[in-house]
């Protein structure tokens, strides 16, 4: 029923959003068609577990917030984001899903949006989703993590 309620009142579902410090991403997001329907995506299919403000919870759930978009800098991170089993299984589609990838990683990550970054496609994430990270999602991502450490490009990025 909150859900519900939340999707009848646009009013409410910003006041969330702005309660939990979501950046607000200046300018143009590039490859999100619709921020609102990204928006309300998010809150039904990923916010159960990365939560509100994408911080996830240090042990299943990997916080995006500060995050996610560094993946898009080291060689199979931009792969792997398509591919982790709640963006490469959720029933979305592609188009749609193209929209709420773009949007989180402007809205959970703007800081370290690659100037060169392409939105992903409906095509693209269509191809990549085929062949979901299954069983091999943690270790997959660890090894990006590590990639990133080496490069030097991570604060304190989770384990």
């Amino acid at each position: 029923m909150t859900f519900r309620w939340a999707l009848l009142l646009p009013g409410f579902t910003a006041a969330l959003v702005g309660a939990a410090g979501l950046a607000r991403q200046s300018g143009p997001m590039r490859g999100v068609a619709d921020a609102a329907q990204a928006r309300v995506d998010y809150q039904l299919k990923c916010q159960g577990c990365h939560r509100i403000d994408g911080g996830g919870d240090d042990r299943s759930n990997p916080p995006m917030r500060d995050m996610v978009a560094r993946f898009l800098t080291v060689p199979g991170g931009r792969e792997f984001l398509a591919r982790v089993p709640g963006v490469a299984t959720v029933d979305l589609d592609d188009q749609r899903l193209a929209n709420l990838v773009n949007w989180t990683i402007y809205t959970f990550d703007p800081q370290h949006v690659p100037k060169d970054f392409r939105p992903y496609t409906s095509v693209e994430l269509g191809r990549l989703r085929q062949n979901p990270l299954l069983l091999e999602r943690a270790e997959t991502r660890a090894r990006l993590v590590a990639r990133l450490t080496l490069a030097g490009r991570h604060g304190d990025i989770m384990k």
